[in-house]
């Protein structure tokens, strides 16, 4: 900062200055005199009050170095209070931001004003007005230019706002105008300092605003470059504190110096006439301290002046050294003139020069800290106390800080307590302190400044107040937020004030924030607030794959941009938007929509992202699922710690570095490990032995627990939810706990419930005390929810079975964890107290020395462990006694790492000698010491420690203190091994209470007293006997279960015995125990323990097992499944049928359990239906092995006597599928699969060969044989049945070898392309018929034969010719060699192919001919083509004629179809005109020769051999059958000629036509229609003209149809007049209805609605009592979709029409409304109709075709059941109740077509003799 002596230069001038003309004495008189004046003229107008009325004047007086006091001296001393503040007060202050439009000052008193950019000076203000006039910006000086933090300057208040929340701003002004007010010219004197700012820039200077009217005040440039070696220019507006130079002309014009740091000693003098209204803040004085009080200081100054200095303003380090009469300097704080209040201060920085003000703390930003343990250094009544924080600085509280705002003030309360917590608000750079606060409410304050707020926070606020643009929100009572207007919801909101009310209480989330600027975007986006997705607050954040809710800001043409928080941004391209495609984004998003995105591409350097809707909606993009194939589950790998975090660490996976996270509850599984673990481990650090636990679309899971590591290594592991099976055991982590129950998170993302009920065999309460989350146990699958994908889990000890040795394994793992952790603890720290506390081991001895001795325990030292806590319980030195100092040898119990903590124990039985122990051997052990999942104890009085675990099972609870292990309890334990490599020598035991209440071992699974043991020979009375098993009641009570397979010896059970009845019930029966079952499953258990005791025994009853003396031994379920062998014959037993598979369960013995397909169950297709009678209950059966596996455990049995497929044998089989292209596929027995040709499904061909066959219908099939698996079948009845088959129609074409060319053969079409129609002859052989062999027409393009002939059309073909190399088969279809009809119909008019001699003879003709037939024959022999065009839908009453026309073809045409090209189209673009005949006029004769071509052609047969166009001579055979097909070729042109149907092809044909029928509007029509085609519209209307003159008048209906035709000629090639006049003629000659009706079906079929609405509006005037013409309207309205429009009509019908019509036309109303309108409208109306003519049956049933058609079978049924109610006679009724049979036979049920009879027997009852008859 610039010296503070720029700025205030210090009046003075030293001996340079210019003295004033006049006396010093003078000049002080006159101004005291002025002053007196006017002072007590203020004091009078001022009502004093308060401490204002202490300030008296006092009397002047003279006296030897005492001045006038010009102002009273305060009594008490205090700080300036805003409320004391009043508009006017003169102050110093100090800059401490500046934004745009205003400037933050730091005032006195730890006050802050503002400066607003209004409120320089008036040149400034003309400036910005004139800039903003202009909109040029660009020579604008801004705030920032003028003003710097840390600069002081003058300033007065110039107004007091009172904010909403009733907190004051006060609004500062550096106006001149205002600050120098009380300057007069005449006051100014040279040496003077002044504040004013540049008003304008000149050539030599800078002209200063200082206030003064009529004075102008002028800066030398030269005096600004010599003092202050400055080049730099002033600007305008620029504030700054200059010297008076010298006053001319009465004060009219002042010249101004910036005094240069030299003279910056100088104080303000008397004799510059300083006076109270002038005396301005800043100066620098030479005062007198006149009292020194606790509070502050009295000074005098100024000869004549009192002035205080506050508690903030005195000098800390000098506050001792203040005495009365000491001179000191002083700087003018604060002028308040009308209390004539002058506050002074004496800190250096205001006195000093150039020490320049601190706007920012030494320490840096503080503001918003909470301190604690501040001291309270004094209290200063109305002041504050001033408090010093633990770093020794100091800190002031406001009196209104030192209390919460409602609280009564209790300072000495307050200065009691010994030590506060504060919160730091502020710090003041003019008082340079910080402001503090001790208020609670303050220091809780989550928020307490914009920089505490961080984007993506969830925060709470109150709803302040609704603007156009948004919502500002109130966080706290300086931070406000804004929710713009797009975030006050997920949709945009019409009328926010609907929803928001002032002072709601609402969450919101931060968008951004901008601490500078204050800025705070908060949205209320329910989809943001809530969403658990990572956020972007940067991009950085943004990494590739990861998904995350953003919201759309912006939509262009090539996609959406979107934003996340803080100012990331990112574009969603079009092609990403969505799986569908999208053309114009702005239709289907909307501005402020909240989407989920997935990053695709993100460069964090350059700021730009590309996203993707689509990705993130369809789940993994190919990007993020590539690293993720490396990562397989249940394979070992090694990581990298890439970051820590509360939950977990974050790794990369080596070496491919993929991100995965490892939980810190999956680092073991004891839970008292993982945080150990987790201490250990640092970022950097390589991790082993992970395994893959769970991977989705957002990340991996890794686990390091060793129980899960075993079960994935092992396969003990769903690997998906179609895998997991009942009574499945699994390993799990315990996800999360509910109130109901626990989720289990198994390996692959499985999660199963274990309910409350199923978690332990204790009953529990909360369930939150049994489990904790991250806990791994084991789990056993009870139930599946397939639909739902889910699955129950049971936890229950005594329901799960734990692995051999598991506890052991467990116990070891979890120490070598424990171990390995404290050394990388140890070497990390580089400590060597740690590095040695790693090295003991539980039972090392160790020389101590007491510390301490209590009650509770001792305390010991260690030379070697220095540093270390080493304590010993009171348990430990039981019996000993303790002085401090004493030596003692301790065991250590247990060393804790992290706390550098040992337990020892100096237990003289502990201490003593070791003794060795013996594999085996059992003894009583006590509990030394626990710790969490560890103890160690004793082994009696062996002297031996060693660690068990606290829980012998995984998944044991403790509910209740009293469960848990304790200190000093007794255990029974066994030695397993006496010295365990893995327990660093300690001994492996295996331990169980010795309370007899609860028996647990770690080998064994809990047991019960009472149980029996495999082999047990046991005694019983038979209680039940059911089909499959026998319930014994055993002696000592218990149940048990003998099964089917074990009652009779296999090998004398009879096929369909039922070996259970030959046991009765209440007979004594010998059994032996052979296995168990699960007390709640009742699934066999596996033999797996000799010891193991069952508490539902599994019985046999068979002699031969009841043999003790016999070897008897278990037999596991693998080993006698392999002991089965494929096409091996065994019996069985039936089990269970079930339905849902159609599948039959049987079992072999207790423990395996056997399928049986359908189609491996029967051989005949009427069983299918129920199959389930065919086999009861527990029946023996003999059963064919077909496929054994034990792992998965299949085991696939057949009752049918096959388990295998053979070629040429027959088998069921079931459709799946029906493919045109292959046929059948059908699902064979024994899980094999086949297809039938449609050349195999009979042997005579059908039209349709796959109708009749339906998905699952069963069938008979002929196997054929088998390529790769896939069997070819046949359905021939001559395969199935050869003995008794009919003769073959179509016989089965095996190979090429058995087809001869010439022989007919019928086929199904198989494809037609450009090469020809291929044609099926059998599964294997496909012929081809090339297109010149398909037909007899002439076709350019197989596109015609590919629309007629779809696949599997049925052909007879002629075989043409075998090519046996390639096996090509070729065939003809042509008429003359298969002697059916041609392939292609005559209707589509296609010219006929020349062949041949026709050929041959018609050439050579032609070159003959005379030339005027040249022309013709030239016509007819180049073939006319069809033209592709598209016919309009026409309705039922469409009369029209439908007219094509088609240009000629050139003869140099290369055969390809030309355009139609339409003379005039019209507007709906239809080239056709109507008329109403029931045929088209595209038939074409030019396909047909003239008969004089083919006369020509016959008589040339001689000429052309004679004019020996043909070199080789014919046999007289050939020329036999020349001269056949020629008169073949003559009998096919007469019967073509005599064909009624087919038109003339010119005029002369038609003018002899119409020779023969003048009255026939058809010919006259197809007359119109050939010169349409040719184009000639003239011609045709002049032939309408004639046909009208020329037809009978008695002929009404030909006249109409010509009428007709003309007015369709006109609306398509005329104009509107001339429509109009031929419309207009029609009237006159016809009836006028018809006419009408026919112009408006015309203009409705062009879309000419609104012609047609016209018409018909004319029409219902002028033949309003015409129904038809009613229900015509209403028909055209419905189809226009105008349905209100048609009510309306209806209405207008019924008054029309009389009276009797009403009924038949609603109903025909409601029809229309049925067919083209709302059906539910229409129903309504029949409702209506029908209640009120009940008896109009023929309404009922018009009704009812409609309901049948358009509603559901509910809404029919409940009509037809209203109508067999009705009350009309027993016949019609009888006709409805049949209708009712016919409608439940076609779509109802068996049961519903019963119910419909039983109701007409019940009519017939009621009806009695009237109905029979």
């Amino acid at each position: 900062m610039a010296s503070v002596e720029e700025d205030f230069p210090r009046g003075g001038g030293g001996g340079t200055t210019k003295k004033p003309t006049e006396s010093k004495i003078e000049v002080q008189r006159t101004e005291v005199d002025n002053l007196f004046q006017s002072n007590e003229q203020e004091t009078k107008k001022r009502k004093g009050a308060g401490k204002d009325a202490g300030k008296k004047l006092k009397k002047p007086k003279t006296g030897k170095g005492d001045g006038l006091t010009l102002n009273a001296a305060a009594t008490n001393v205090e700080i300036l209070h805003i409320k004391n503040l009043k508009q006017g007060i003169l102050m110093l202050g100090c800059v401490k931001e500046v934004t745009d439009f205003e400037v933050t000052v730091s005032l006195p008193c730890g006050m802050q004003g503002f400066l607003s950019i209004m409120n320089i000076c008036d040149s400034y203000t003309k400036l910005l007005s004139e800039q903003l006039d202009s909109a040029d910006t660009e020579d604008i000086c801004s705030l920032r230019h003028l003003f710097y933090p840390g600069m002081v300057f003058r300033c007065v208040v110039a107004k007091l706002d009172v904010a909403k929340r009733g907190s004051v701003s006060i609004q500062l002004s550096i106006n001149p105008k205002l600050v120098n007010k009380a300057l007069t010219s005449s006051s100014l004197k040279a040496g003077m300092a002044v504040s004013g700012c540049v008003e304008s820039v000149e050539d030599h200077g800078y002209i200063v605003d200082i206030g003064l009217s009529g004075t102008n005040a002028f800066l030398p440039k030269k005096t600004l470059k010599d003092k202050h070696n400055n080049t730099e220019e002033l600007k305008v507006g620029q504030y700054l504190t200059s010297q008076v130079e010298e006053v001319k002309n009465e004060g009219r014009v002042v010249r101004l110096s910036v005094s240069p740091p030299t003279v910056a000693q100088a104080c303000a003098q008397s004799k510059q006439g300083w006076n109270l209204t002038n005396l301005l803040p800043g100066l620098l004085v030479k005062a007198t301290i006149k009292k020194v009080t606790k509070h502050g200081l009295i000074l005098d100054f100024l000869s004549s002046f009192s002035g205080q200095v506050d508690v903030l303003h005195m000098e800390p380090d000098q506050t001792s050294s203040y005495a009365e009469g000491t001179e000191v300097r002083a700087c003018v704080l604060y002028v308040e003139p009308s209390a004539r209040l002058v506050g002074l201060s004496l800190r250096s920085y205001l006195v000093q020069p150039r020490a320049g003000v601190d706007h920012a703390p030494a320490g840096g930003d503080r503001i918003g800290e909470v301190v604690k343990d501040c001291k309270m250094i004094a209290m200063h009544h109305m002041s504050g106390a001033m408090l010093e924080l633990p770093d020794k600085t100091l800190a002031f509280v406001h009196r209104n800080h030192l209390k919460e705002a409602n609280e009564p003030a209790n300072e000495n309360r307050v200065l009691a307590m010994t030590e506060h917590t504060c919160r730091i608000l502020d710090f003041s750079a003019m008082d340079q302190i910080h402001f503090v606060s001790l208020r609670k409410s303050v220091i809780d304050k989550r928020f307490y400044r914009y920089h505490d707020l961080e984007a993506g926070q969830v925060v709470e606020g109150t709803v302040s107040i609704l603007l156009d643009h948004g919502m500002v929100v109130h966080l706290s009572d300086h931070i406000r937020g804004m929710v713009p207007r797009t975030h006050l919801s997920d949709i945009l909101l019409k009328n926010p004030e609907k929803k928001y009310v002032e002072g709601m209480k609402i969450k919101c989330r931060v968008l951004s924030v901008d601490a500078e600027n204050k800025k705070l975007y908060l949205t209320r986006k329910k989809a943001l607030v809530e969403s658990s997705l990572p956020l972007f607050l940067s991009y950085t954040d943004a990494r590739l794959g990861r998904v995350s809710h953003c919201y759309i800001v912006c939509i262009k043409d090539f996609g959406c941009i979107v934003r996340f928080y803080n100012s990331v941004k990112g574009l969603v391209p079009l092609n990403e938007l969505s799986s569908e495609a999208i053309v114009c984004p702005e239709d289907v998003f909307y501005v402020g929509q909240v989407l989920k995105a997935k990053v695709l591409k993100c460069d964090p350097d350059k700021a730009k992202m590309v996203l993707s809707f689509k990705a993130a909606v369809e789940g993994d993009t190919e990007e993020a699922a590539t690293p993720e194939l490396d990562c397989e589950l249940g394979k070992r790998l090694e990581a990298k710690v890439l970051k820590k975090s509360v939950n977990g660490l974050e790794v990369a996976i080596l070496p491919d570095e993929i991100r995965a996270v490892l939980p810190t509850m999956h680092l073991s599984d004891h839970m008292s490990n993982c945080p150990l673990l987790w201490e250990s481990m640092q970022e950097g650090d390589n991790i082993s032995n992970l395994i893959c636990f769970t991977k989705n679309k957002q990340n991996i899971t890794v686990t390091k627990k060793p129980t899960v590591r075993w079960s994935l290594e092992e396969g003990v592991v769903a690997k998906d939810f179609s895998e997991v099976t009942v009574g499945m055991q699994l390993i799990g982590v315990i996800k999360s706990i509910m109130s109901y129950g626990v989720f289990v998170e198994f390996p692959y993302g499985l999660v199963g419930l274990a309910p409350k009920s199923a978690m332990s065999d204790k009953f529990i309460i909360d369930t939150t005390t049994a489990f904790q989350p991250g806990q791994t146990v084991f789990a056993k699958v009870t139930n599946l929810d397939v639909e739902k994908r889910r699955f129950l889990v049971t936890l229950k000890i005594s329901e799960v079975m734990s692995p051999e040795g598991d506890a052991q394994t467990r116990l070891i793992h979890g120490l070598q964890e424990r171990r390995a952790a404290a050394e990388t603890f140890a070497m990390r720290e580089n400590s060597d107290l740690r590095q040695q506390l790693a090295a003991l081991t539980v039972g090392q001895k160790l020389k101590l020395t007491v510390d301490t001795a209590k009650d509770s325990g001792a305390t010991f030292k260690s030379d070697d462990l220095a540093g270390a806590t080493i304590t010993a319980t009171k348990h430990h030195v039981m019996g000993v006694s303790l002085t401090s100092g004493q030596k003692a040898t301790a065991v250590v119990l247990h060393v804790d790492i992290l706390s550098t903590c040992v337990h020892v124990s100096i237990l003289s039985k502990l201490v003593a000698k070791k003794k060795s122990l013996a594999e085996g051997s059992k003894h009583t052990a006590m509990l030394q010491h626990i710790n969490k999942d560890f103890a160690v104890i004793s082994l009696g009085d062996m002297a031996q420690l060693t660690v068990i675990q606290t829980s012998s099972h995984l998944n044991e609870i403790f509910l209740v203190e009293s469960e848990k292990l304790k200190a000093g309890m007794s255990l029974a334990v066994e030695v397993i091994e006496p010295s365990c490599q893995e327990l660093q020598g300690l001994a492996l035991v295996s331990w169980e209470r010795t309370s007899p209440k609860r028996q647990r071992t770690t080998s064994e699974n809990q047991t019960s007293a009472a149980g029996h043991r495999f082999g047990d020979v046991v005694r019983g009375k038979v209680r039940t006997v059911k089909p499959a098993s026998i319930q014994v009641t055993l002696e000592d009570g218990s149940t048990g279960s003998v099964h089917v397979s074990e009652v009779v010896e296999l090998a004398e059970v009879c096929k369909g015995s039922f070996p259970t009845s030959t046991v009765k019930v209440g007979s004594e029966v010998t059994a032996r125990v052979i296995g168990g079952r699960e007390a709640s499953s009742h699934r066999f258990l596996p033999f797996s323990h000799p010891k193991f005791t069952y508490t539902i025994p599994e019985l046999t009853l068979i002699p031969r097992k009841l043999d003790t003396s016999e070897d008897f031994k278990a037999v596991p379920v693998k080993e006698r499944l392999s002991s089965y062998m494929v096409g091996e014959e065994i019996t069985c037993f039936v089990s269970k049928f079930n339905p849902e598979r159609k599948s039959l369960e049987v079992t072999t013995d207790p423990c395996v359990t056997g399928t049986v397909d359908l189609l491996a169950m029967i051989t005949d297709t009427k069983d299918a239906s129920h199959p389930e009678k065919m086999y009861k209950l527990g029946q023996a059966v003999r059963a064919i092995v077909v496929e054994v596996n034990s792992k998965p455990q299949r085991f696939v049995l057949s009752l049918t006597g096959v388990y295998k497929l053979e070629k040429g044998s027959v088998t069921l089989g079931m459709v799946t599928n029906i493919q045109p292209q292959l046929g059948l596929l059908v699902k064979l027995p024994f899980g094999n699969s086949g297809t039938v040709a449609v050349t195999d499904l009979a042997d005579a061909y059908r039209p349709n060969p796959l109708d009749g066959y339906s998905k699952d219908q069963l069938l008979r099939c002929f196997l054929l044989g088998d390529e790769n698996g896939k069997w070819q079948l046949s359905l021939r009845p001559s395969r199935l049945n050869p003995q008794q088959t009919k003769p073959v129609k179509d016989p089965d074409v095996l190979s090429v070898d058995t087809l001869k060319a010439g022989q007919i053969i019928r086929g199904y079409v198989k494809s037609v392309g450009e090469q020809g129609v291929f044609i099926r002859l059998s599964s294997s052989i496909t012929g081809r018929a090339q297109l010149h062999q398909s037909t007899k027409y002439f076709v350019n393009n197989h596109k015609v034969l590919f629309d007629h002939l779809t696949p599997n059309t049925l052909l007879t073909t002629k075989i043409h010719s075998i090519d046996e190399e390639v096996e090509l088969v070729h065939l003809s279809l042509l008429p003359g060699d298969t002697g059916k009809p041609d392939v292609l119909p005559e209707s589509l008019g296609l010219p006929l192919r020349l062949t041949g001699e026709e050929k041959t003879e018609y050439d050579s003709k032609k070159k003959r001919s005379a030339p005027e037939s040249v022309q013709e024959q030239a016509e007819s022999q180049v073939p006319k083509k069809k033209k592709k065009t598209k016919k309009a839908k026409t309705d039922d009453g469409d009369s029209g004629v439908e007219v094509y026309f088609r240009e000629e073809e050139d003869k140099g045409d290369q055969g390809e179809a030309k355009s139609v090209k339409q003379v005039r189209p019209s507007s709906a673009g239809l080239s056709r005109l109507q008329v109403a005949a029931g045929f088209s006029w595209d038939v074409h004769l030019s396909s047909l020769k003239p008969a004089s071509t083919a006369q020509e052609g016959d008589s040339s047969d001689g000429e052309d051999q004679d004019g020996g166009s043909k070199p080789q001579k014919k046999s007289r055979h050939e020329l036999q059958q020349e001269k056949k097909a020629v008169e073949k070729a003559l009998v096919q042109r007469e019967t073509e000629l005599m064909d009624p149907s087919l038109r003339p092809q010119d005029a002369p044909a038609f003018e002899r036509l119409l020779l023969a029928s003048p009255d026939s509007s058809l010919l006259w029509l197809q007359y119109m229609a050939h010169h349409l085609q040719a184009t000639q519209i003239e011609q045709a209307r002049a032939v309408a003209e004639r046909a009208l003159k020329t037809i009978s008048f008695r002929e009404e209906q030909e006249k109409l149809n010509v009428w007709v035709a003309l007015l369709n000629l006109e609306n398509m090639y005329g104009t509107e007049e001339s429509l109009k006049r031929v419309f207009e003629r029609a009237l006159q000659f016809c009836e006028p209805m018809p006419v009408y009706q026919q112009l408006a079906d015309i203009y409705a079929k062009c879309d000419k609605t609104k012609e047609a609405e016209g018409l018909y509006k004319t029409m219902v005037k002028r033949f309003r009592q015409n129904k038809a013409v009613w229900l015509s309207y209403g028909t055209f309205l419905l189809q226009q979709g105008q349905s209100d429009s048609a009510s309306a009509l209806l209405q207008r019908a019924l008054t029309s029409l009389p009276s009797k019509e009403s009924v038949d036309v609603i109903a025909k109303f409601a029809q229309l409304e049925f067919r083209y309108g709302d059906s539910e409208k229409g129903r309504t109306m029949f409702d209506k109709v029908l209640t009120s003519y009940p008896k109009r049956t023929d309404l009922w049933s018009v009704f009812i075709d409609l309901m049948v058609k358009h509603g559901s079978q509910k809404e029919v049924r409940a009509l037809f059941d209203r109508v067999i109610h009705l009350s009309v006679s027993v016949k019609k009724i009888k006709f409805f109740f049949k209708r009712y049979l016919e409608y439940e036979k076609k779509h109802g049920t068996p049961q519903s077509i019963q119910a419909v009879k039983e109701k007409a027997m019940e009519f017939v009852e009621a009806k009695g003799t009237e109905a029979a008859n």
